[in-house]
C-alpha cells in the first residue's frame, strides 16, 4: 500500500506570493490616483481667446539693443482689428468710459521694473563718482488671462518680461487723446490741423508693446499723481514739444479752465520760454525750461574778437531753477546737428581754453558728463525722480532742413522692417547716465519714433497766408495731436510702475 502524501507549503514561497500581490496592488492604486489627477485638471481650465487681434503684417519694431534693420518703403497702413471685447473706450480724462482690458492690465498696471539694459558700456571723461548706475525703464511684467470654472475667477499669470519700448504702431480711432480746438497751449509751429493739415490719420496711431499693455494716458490719474509737486521739462524745442502735449493731456481733465494759469502770464509761443503753468486744484506746476545743451552758451575773447562759445565744462546758468523739482525730465540733441556744433572750430570752451578744433560727440560726451555731474551733486534721490528721454529722429529726404529736405508726401507710419542706426548720441547719454550715482530713467523713444516720418509738420508749421518758404519743411519736430503724446503714455507707465514699486518695497 502506498504512502498517503501529505500537503505542506514552504515559508519562503509564501513570503514571495504574498511580496508580489501586495506589490500589485499598491501599482495600480498609484496608477489610479495618477489618471484621475490628470483628467480633473485638463477639465476645469481653459485658456480665454487673446482680447486683440493684429494685423497680419503689424509695423514692428524690435528692441533697440539690435539696430541691424532691412529697409522697406512698404508703407500701407495696417489697421488694427479689435473684437467684441473693447467695446468702450476710456477718454484722456479719465472720466468716463473703461475698456475691459482696464480691468485686465491697465487698472493701475502696477508692474514691477527690473532688468539690465543691454546697451554697450564705455569709458566717460570727466570727473564725477561713479555710483549706481542707470534706473532702467523698459521692463515690466505682462499678464496672461486664464479662466478657472470652478470659481469663476480670473487668474492673472505672470509670464516673460515685456520691454515696452519694443512693439508696433496699431490704428486706433478712439485717438487722439485731445483736439488743437480743446487745448490752448499748442503753438503754431505745432498746430499742423490748424494751419491746413487735411488728412488725420497720422493722430490715430497708439504704440502698443509686443508683449503687454500699457495704460492708456488718464489725465486725472496723473494729476493724483503730480498733486502738490512740480514737474519740469529742460531742454531744447523736442522737449517743448513733449511739455506741450503733456499740458494738453492734463487739461482734459481740468473742470474749470480759469483754473490753470501761466504764473507770469506769458502766452507759449515758438522758441519762447521759461513757463511754468499752475494746476490749482491740484496745487501743482507742469514747467518748461529752454536749454539748448544743458550747458552754459557763453562767448570768449579769440584773438582781437569775441565769439560764441559752448563752456561744455559748465553747467546752463538756468540750473538753479530746476533745483526743488520733483520730477524732471531732461533732453538734449537736436542742437548738436547744427552746422557751428558740428564743425567744432573754434566754439568749444573748456576753462579759458577754447578749442581750434573738437569732435562733436567728444564735446557731447563731455558736455552730458557736466549735466551729470551737477545731478549728482544738487538733485536729491530720495526727493527727484530724473529722467532723460532719448534723441528724438528727423526724417528728412533729398537734403536737410536748409537745402531742400523735405517729408510733406508722409501720410502713413513707415511699414515692415528696415535699417537705422542707433545715434551715437544716445548711446553716448546711456554710458553717461551708468556712470552716474543719481539714478536716472532713460527714455528710449528713439526706435518707435523712427517709424512716424508722418508725423511731423512739414509745411504745415505756419498758419495760411504766412510768408513760408516752400523749399523749408519741418521734418525734426512733431504735429500735436501726435507722436509726444505717446511718449507721455510711456513716461505716465513708467511713473505709476515705479510709484507702485517703491510702495511695495
Amino acid at each position: 500500500m502506498d504512502r498517503q502524501r501529505s500537503f505542506s507549503f514552504k515559508p519562503t514561497r509564501f513570503l514571495f506570493f504574498s511580496f508580489t500581490i501586495f506589490s500589485a496592488v499598491i501599482f495600480f492604486c498609484f496608477f489610479s490616483i495618477s489618471i484621475m489627477t490628470t483628467v480633473s485638471s485638463n477639465a476645469g481650465v481653459r485658456y480665454s481667446k487673446p482680447l486683440v487681434k493684429f494685423p497680419p503684417e503689424p509695423v514692428n519694431v524690435e528692441t533697440l539693443s539690435r539696430f541691424n534693420r532691412t529697409i522697406s518703403e512698404n508703407d500701407v497702413k495696417n489697421p488694427i482689428i479689435v473684437d467684441a471685447h473693447l467695446s468702450k473706450q476710456e477718454d484722456a480724462s479719465g472720466s468716463a468710459n473703461i475698456s475691459v482690458l482696464d480691468g485686465i492690465q491697465r487698472g493701475e498696471n502696477e508692474s514691477e521694473v527690473s532688468g539690465e539694459d543691454t546697451s554697450k558700456n564705455g569709458a566717460v571723461q570727466g570727473n564725477f563718482t561713479p555710483g549706481h548706475g542707470q534706473e532702467i525703464v523698459s521692463n515690466s511684467t505682462s499678464v496672461e488671462k486664464i479662466e478657472v470654472h470652478t470659481d469663476q475667477r480670473i487668474e492673472e499669470k505672470k509670464s516673460r518680461e515685456c520691454d515696452v519700448w519694443e512693439g508696433k504702431w496699431v490704428f486706433d480711432d478712439s485717438y487722439p487723446l485731445y483736439t488743437n480746438q480743446s487745448c490752448p497751449f499748442i503753438d503754431e509751429g505745432f498746430d499742423c490741423g490748424g494751419n491746413g493739415r487735411l488728412d488725420k490719420d497720422y493722430m490715430k496711431w497708439r504704440w502698443q508693446p509686443q508683449d503687454c499693455d500699457i495704460p492708456r494716458f488718464n489725465a486725472s490719474r496723473m494729476l493724483e499723481l503730480i498733486r502738490g509737486k512740480r514737474l519740469v521739462f529742460v531742454g531744447d524745442s523736442i522737449n517743448r514739444n513733449q511739455w506741450e502735449s503733456m499740458m494738453c493731456l492734463l487739461y482734459g481733465s481740468v473742470k474749470d479752465p480759469k483754473k490753470v494759469y501761466e504764473t507770469h502770464g506769458r502766452k507759449i509761443t515758438k522758441e519762447k520760454g521759461p513757463y511754468s503753468f499752475k494746476f490749482v486744484d491740484y496745487k501743482c506746476t507742469v514747467e518748461y525750461y529752454v536749454s539748448h545743451f544743458l550747458v552754459h552758451e557763453g562767448k570768449a575773447r579769440l584773438g582781437r574778437k569775441r565769439v560764441q562759445t559752448l563752456r561744455i565744462d559748465s553747467i546752463d546758468r538756468g540750473s538753479s531753477r530746476w533745483r526743488g523739482a520733483d520730477i524732471l525730465i531732461f533732453n538734449s540733441a537736436h542742437w548738436w546737428s547744427h552746422f557751428k556744433t558740428k564743425a567744432g572750430v573754434n566754439y568749444y570752451q573748456e576753462g579759458d581754453i577754447v578749442h581750434a578744433r573738437l569732435d562733436v560727440m567728444t564735446a557731447f560726451r563731455k558736455a552730458l558728463t557736466t549735466w551729470a555731474s551737477w545731478v549728482d551733486k544738487y538733485i536729491n534721490p530720495g526727493k527727484t525722480r530724473v529722467f532723460f528721454r532719448s534723441s528724438a529722429p528727423s526724417h528728412f529726404r533729398e537734403g536737410r532742413w536748409n537745402s531742400g529736405g523735405h517729408c510733406k508726401e508722409a501720410t502713413q507710419p513707415l511699414n515692415g522692417t528696415f535699417n537705422f542706426d542707433y545715434p551715437e548720441k544716445s548711446i553716448i547719454a546711456e554710458e553717461v547716465i551708468k556712470l552716474m550715482k543719481t539714478p536716472v530713467a532713460f527714455l528710449n523713444i528713439t526706435g518707435l519714433s523712427q517709424y512716424r516720418r508722418d508725423g511731423h509738420p512739414s509745411i504745415f508749421g505756419k498758419r495760411p497766408g504766412k510768408a513760408y518758404s516752400s523749399s523749408i519743411q519741418d521734418c525734426s519736430h512733431w504735429c500735436l495731436p501726435g507722436v509726444p503724446d505717446a511718449w507721455n503714455e510711456l513716461f505716465y507707465y513708467h511713473l505709476q510702475s515705479t510709484r507702485t514699486k517703491r510702495f511695495r518695497d
